[in-house]
């Protein structure tokens, strides 16, 4: 009787399966297995700093690594108390500031370290804007008012012949997008669990005039990493690699997220890097695309990336906070406040990884404005070594 219970029991599940599958695949929802999977199945309800060991990865390869020049007495200012208490609430994991271009503080958490992968989720973004840019100068990309239609003739939506490259990059495309991260049916959600990205991609419309309103979409990215991948023929990794990760020097390989196996990059986030490494894209902006002597960049598109475009918080791809603390900031973010700070009037880097950031505060979080005032206030002339 048991033996015939338990068959019994074991075809109904499967049968409850493959209704399920067939039900997912119908519906196009067969990615919110892959999202189960690497969120409820791992204890967590969204994506963590840690987690593409989940997915298919694309390897950024070094080439000749250059050292980071470190202060003789690195951490000889101790964090203030606000500041050790503010990264200990946000589960940091790694700290680091650099005062002209030396790194005099660094810290770790939660068995983290100098060669550890986190995923910088949105700060990413920074990341495909600098690959336009340079796709540009190269002679890839006319410049940022080419069509996008130029490039991804299949994009649909009323208002689709008239987006340009630089809408992407300054959120004003007007696409068919709802920004929202808490639910597993959102297009947020759909694109980063995907196996088919591009197709996804090409399917979400230009709803609005570009160029007019302000709107964070991280699909913007995504459209924006597509024609430069389009353009160069290359694979977003293998760009960014040539053309930045290598010339800077960065010691440790990075990992981009794909879609799926030999994909495409998840380039709206999804660049996994370490602190230092990561914290040389801060160093590059605030020497203009300079980097040791070699030109990587046009120093007069920095001028224009971390000035305001719709908003006066949001450049190109740059957070931007002029009035907050005497002097003018802009910076890369990411989800759960992966920071890359520059404030080019102190000569400051800061960068911040970790799993969570302080729920209150915009367009810049609170804890963001903690972590420059703190340390504005330990490396302020003429205490500063």
């Amino acid at each position: 009787m048991a033996k015939k219970f338990f068959r019994t029991a074991f075809i109904a599940a499967l049968s409850i399966s493959a209704l399920l599958t067939v039900l997912l695949y119908l519906t196009d929802t067969t990615y919110l297995i892959k999202g189960v999977k690497s969120t409820y199945l791992q204890g967590v309800q969204s994506p963590e700093i840690d987690d593409h060991v989940h997915f298919d990865l694309r390897e950024v390869p070094v080439g000749n690594p250059q050292a980071l020049f470190e202060a003789p007495q690195k951490n000889a200012i101790p964090l203030t108390e606000v500041l050790e208490n503010t990264l200990t609430q946000t589960r940091s994991v790694a700290f680091l500031v650099f005062l002209r271009d030396s790194l005099v503080q660094e810290h770790y958490w939660q068995g983290f370290g100098t060669t550890s992968h986190t995923n910088t989720f949105s700060a990413s973004k920074t990341v495909v804007t600098l690959a336009a840019e340079k796709a540009i100068e190269e002679g890839y990309l006319s410049g940022w008012n080419q069509k996008v239609k130029e490039l991804l003739p299949e994009l649909e939506g009323e208002y689709a012949n008239e987006l340009e490259l630089r809408h992407l990059s300054t959120m004003t495309a007007g696409l068919d997008w709802d920004e929202h991260y808490s639910s597993p049916f959102t297009i947020t959600a759909k694109t980063y669990y995907t196996d088919h990205l591009e197709q996804v991609m090409l399917g979400v419309g230009v709803s609005e005039p570009p160029g007019k309103v302000y709107e964070y979409q991280s699909g913007s990215t995504q459209l924006l990493a597509m024609c430069v991948i389009r353009a160069t023929q290359m694979s977003l990794s293998d760009y960014v690699a040539t053309r930045f990760w290598q010339p800077m020097g960065a010691v440790e390989t990075a990992l981009w997220q794909l879609d799926d196996v030999d994909g495409m990059e998840i380039a709206y986030c999804c660049l996994n890097s370490n602190a230092r490494d990561f914290g040389r894209f801060g160093l590059l902006a605030m020497h203009q695309g300079n980097w040791r002597g070699q030109q990587i960049l046009d120093s007069g598109f920095f001028k224009m990336a971390t000035d305001g475009y719709r908003a006066d918080y949001y450049g190109y791809s740059y957070w931007i906070d002029i009035n907050s603390h005497g002097t003018k900031v802009f910076y890369m973010r990411g989800r759960e406040g992966q920071y890359v700070i520059c404030i080019p009037e102190k000569d400051l880097v800061i960068v911040r990884l970790g799993y969570r950031y302080s729920p209150n505060g915009s367009p810049h979080k609170d804890c963001f404005h903690t972590y420059v005032d703190e340390v504005l206030k330990m490396y302020d002339e003429p205490t500063a070594p």
